[in-house]
């Protein structure tokens, strides 16, 4: 696959995403939170283990290789999907949208931070506009400082515990397939999510009654489309056209989030929230060190020309 048909591929999967914030929101309104994201959950790591079973990629982990499967999947499934849908039950779609969006520039914050690399002026540069871009969407509400919801907290602990999964992640996909490892994080993950929304929603299952054909459509595009192939095939882009070209993509689902919050769910977007994305993208692009990366690679090619 060429270079123009990954971009285009990357476009979908970037628009699935977005949207897919707005469905998660209309899911957790309909069922208990929980309850409805182990379900989920569990439906993508089958959908995983399916598609991988077809292409003969599936394998019994090494026994050195389930450390960082358990420690990958309580940060990247449990914590950041509890997080992500008990806080969209109490803030906007397009707040969570925008917060999301901050993946890639914390990623780089925590790893200079874990391995201590200096950040380069350009990266503080970065960081500054990411931090400028979240401060103007959580205060988006007419009652400034009064409206911060902890909802938005939520989404925040959640993009925060998935930019610590990737540290996991990557050292784990030395050995591991990482749509291989994507599988398995899933489906301990949906487990201890289960487990989870027994003691934490007893009446969860019943809700589960609830939902009409549309609602359990929303959720078949959440589970299947979003969250397991939507994350395989990121991850094989990744090995393609290499992270910093892919994570660029990355900043496409934070304005489709903020189109499908007031498409699908007909919320107001507020001038906060477009400032705050107008900072947010630059902000992700110069701290993640995405620019410096593809400058640096393009000065390599005209270079050897």
């Amino acid at each position: 696959m060429g270079n123009s048909k990954i971009y285009l591929v990357l476009i979908g999967i970037m628009l699935i995403w977005g949207l897919n914030v707005s469905v998660i929101k209309i899911l957790v309104e309909h069922f208990m939170p929980v309850t409805i994201t182990a379900l989920r959950i569990f439906i993508a790591s089958v959908t995983v283990f399916l598609v991988l079973g077809v292409l003969g990629k599936v394998r019994k982990p090494h026994s050195n290789e389930w450390l960082y499967i358990i420690s990958g999947a309580m940060l990247s499934v449990v914590s950041h999907h509890y997080f992500l849908s008990t806080g969209l039950s109490k803030t906007t779609a397009a707040n969570g949208g925008l917060i999301l969006g901050l993946g890639p520039l914390l990623t780089a914050l925590l790893s200079m931070i874990l391995l201590k690399r200096r950040p380069t002026n350009i990266r503080l540069l970065g960081f500054l506009l990411g931090g400028t871009g979240v401060s103007f969407t959580v205060l988006a509400g007419d009652g400034g400082i009064n409206s911060v919801s902890v909802g938005d907290l939520d989404i925040f602990l959640a993009i925060l515990s998935q930019a610590l999964s990737f540290i996991v992640i990557k050292k784990a996909a030395e050995t591991l397939d990482p749509r291989l490892l994507t599988g398995y994080m899933l489906l301990i993950g949906s487990v201890l999510l289960f487990l989870i929304s027994l003691w934490k929603e007893p009446a969860g299952l019943a809700s589960l009654t609830h939902g009409t054909p549309a609602v359990w459509l929303a959720f078949l595009f959440s589970a299947v489309l979003a969250t397991a192939l939507g994350h395989m095939i990121y991850n094989h882009a990744i090995g393609q056209i290499g992270a910093a070209e892919t994570s660029i993509f990355l900043n496409l689902n934070t304005f489709f989030s903020l189109v499908g919050a007031a498409v699908f769910l007909g919320e107001a977007i507020l001038p906060a929230h477009l400032i705050g994305l107008l900072l947010i993208v630059p902000g992700v692009l110069l701290g993640s060190g995405s620019m410096e990366e593809l400058v640096l690679r393009r000065r390599r090619k005209l270079q050897h020309r």
